[in-house]
């Protein structure tokens, strides 16, 4: 199990306490430190089921220098999205955690962190 994190996020502290409360093994990926590829966020997103969009921080300020409220949101806009990811990790929702089931899921929730031990 993964858990990509950012420290200052105090939901990625919450997930992470409740990971260690648990007894999970798991590694944590600091994800605006160690920035995943395109190709790593393609598989995370295969993996949460999701589009690029979906995980997308709308409200960040890099986010709304690009525009991204008004991309388009199908899937020949798909590739550019996770460009966007890539270059600005700060726009990915977190923490998300990749389960051992070869799941993941966005774990910005007590029961979304559970249900990922849970796989």
């Amino acid at each position: 199990m993964e858990i990509w994190i950012n420290p200052a996020c105090s939901k990625c502290r919450s997930a992470v306490q409740l990971l260690d409360a648990e007894g999970a093994d798991y590694t944590v990926r600091r994800y605006l430190e160690d920035v995943p590829t395109e190709d790593e966020i393609r598989g995370v997103l295969d993996r949460l089921g999701l589009e690029p969009w979906d995980v997308t921080r709308t409200q960040e300020p890099a986010a709304r220098e690009l525009g991204l409220k008004e991309w388009p949101r199908d899937a020949a806009s798909r590739d550019r999205w996770v460009t966007a990811l890539a270059e600005h990790p700060k726009l990915i929702q977190r923490p998300i955690i990749t389960a051992d089931d070869g799941t993941a899921v966005v774990a910005r929730t007590e029961e979304a962190v559970r249900d990922a031990l849970s796989r």
